[in-house]
């Protein structure tokens, strides 16, 4: 069984059990937090398709950690024949969440 959740303007792919990376969340660590925008249920092959979102179905996830930080990206700007060249490193901030349950 696996779901199609809206978290924080982003679609994921969830499964019960399951542990995934999404933005920043207000929830601290531990808090159990519950997701209202499911698009999408598939139980055992029997899709569900909401319009826009699946009636009576949410997601039930617990923050296990809620200070991680991604990878760095390099931000990196040249103009050609102008001697201009500048690096900005960016690192975004996530919450690892923990599903527990597809209702």
């Amino acid at each position: 069984m696996y779901a199609i959740v809206d978290i924080a303007g982003h679609q994921y792919k969830v499964e019960a059990g399951k542990e995934i990376f999404v933005d920043r969340l207000a929830a601290k660590k531990d808090e159990s937090v519950e997701f209202n925008k499911v698009l999408l249920v598939d139980n055992e092959g029997q899709v569900t398709l909401g319009k826009p979102y699946v009636d009576g179905a949410s997601v039930k996830a617990t923050v296990t950690d809620d200070q991680v930080r991604a990878d760095k990206v390099l931000v990196f700007k040249k103009i050609r024949r102008k001697g201009f060249q500048k690096c900005n490193g960016h690192r975004q901030k996530l919450s690892k969440i923990r599903i527990d349950a597809i209702a």
